[in-house]
């Protein structure tokens, strides 16, 4: 009986022990509830800072994305803009090819000159097809031009799976992007075009005396949102490409093939309001700031200060910051000469023991060979210390 009893509180503590074990891996593991289902045929959510997903759904199908197409638009523009290749108040012709582009409108006329500033607004605000095909036109001389500028800029950005025939977004074979393509699009004209994105948030604009809104609704419905686009064609479904920023973090949510305005709409504010809730950002360390000090040998200096060439954005789930550990690593015997921006160690971030980001260090300031005494010097020094590990 005595070993029978024995036998048996063994067994019992051993259940409780690999209890214990597993509970503890649930808490390491599962650190946020799951995202909430969406009604939709795509969808993403991206942290802007960190470009960090906290959900997705079929984020990499090939989908229509009707006038969603038109963010790459406004892009490619805008990039023409910035590079001094176009102004603002340049004036476009609309063409009678533009002019009748069937869908949503601008309300232009044949032969109008238009500023640029003008059109893109009619791009953003009032989804216009013949704003988007007099800009196309006038920035690469056709619509079919324009599109291999789109594609060009698609593949330089990491858009895997995306293939643009036209400006717009009117059905087209060929034609297709994807969600997690949309956000990649999304957080670069944010990152680039900090000057220009509050038009995306412009709630109404007026052309030719016709008054026009913005056909997102979460502007209306939510102070921090403000962007980004909508989209509709029977192909596609009711798309909606939405941003919000809340205490200095930025979420980009995409939600393709919905059943409604108002689907979309309530999925793009399901997704930001589960990011939000469960999920914060941070900016660990700041670029060019120094972390640390170290030696270097044969140098006319005999220390150098590291750093990161860019901020240390992390993206976590909330209540956690308190879990993170940090921790520098830094190449031996460090020699001169060192250039400016030279990897000379990396930090690793871990999240409760799991790493989650590994950034490199690198040299703050170039650092030139010493004179040939204290190369010789450092040299008998470093042979000594070479030695004295050896014991």
């Amino acid at each position: 009986m005595n070993v029978f009893n024995s036998i048996f509180r063994f067994i019992f503590f051993c259940t409780l022990f690999l209890n214990a074990l597993h509970v503890n891996a649930q808490e390491m593991e599962i650190l946020t509830p799951a995202a909430p289902k969406i009604a939709a045929s795509s969808y993403i959510l991206m942290d802007y800072s960190t470009g960090k997903v906290l959900a997705e759904n079929n984020a990499d199908i090939k989908l229509a994305p009707a006038s969603l197409t038109k963010i790459m638009t406004v892009y490619v523009v805008l990039r023409e803009v910035s590079g001094g290749h176009l102004h603002l108040n340049d004036v476009a012709n609309v063409s009678q090819n533009a002019w009748q582009t069937a869908g949503s409108r601008m309300f232009v006329e044949v032969g109008d000159k238009v500023r640029i500033e003008d059109l893109l607004k009619g791009v953003i605000i009032q989804s216009g097809n013949d704003a988007s095909v007099t800009l196309a036109e006038h920035v690469a001389g056709s619509e079919s031009t324009f599109a291999e500028i789109m594609n060009q800029h698609a593949a330089r950005l990491g858009m895997l799976n995306s293939h643009f025939e036209d400006s717009n977004g009117l059905p087209i074979e060929n034609h297709y992007t994807t969600a997690r393509d949309l956000a990649i699009l999304t957080k670069a004209l944010i990152d680039e075009f900090p000057q220009y994105y509050p038009w995306f948030s412009q709630k109404e604009f007026t052309y030719n005396k016709i008054t026009q809104h913005n056909r997102n609704q979460l502007l209306s419905r939510d102070e921090t949102v403000d962007g980004v686009k909508t989209g509709f064609t029977d192909d596609a479904g009711y798309c909606l490409v939405a941003s919000a920023l809340r205490e200095n973090m930025r979420l980009i949510s995409v939600v393709m093939g919905t059943s409604s305005a108002n689907a979309r709409a309530n999925e793009n504010q399901n997704l930001l309001n589960y990011g939000f809730r469960f999920y914060e950002g941070h900016k660990l360390y700041e670029a060019k700031k120094a972390l640390s000090e170290v030696r270097v040998w044969k140098g006319a200096s005999k220390n150098v200060s590291i750093g990161l060439a860019n901020d240390l954005n992390l993206t976590i789930p909330r209540r956690h910051y308190a879990d993170l550990k940090a921790e520098i690593v830094v190449d031996k015997k460090i020699s001169a000469p060192i250039a400016e921006g030279q990897k000379l160690g990396i930090v690793k971030v871990t999240l409760k023991n799991e790493a989650i980001i590994t950034a490199d260090l690198v040299a703050l300031q170039s650092v030139e060979q010493g004179n040939i005494f204290q190369r010789l010097y450092d040299s008998i020094m470093m042979m000594r210390e070479k030695s004295s590990d050896k014991k």
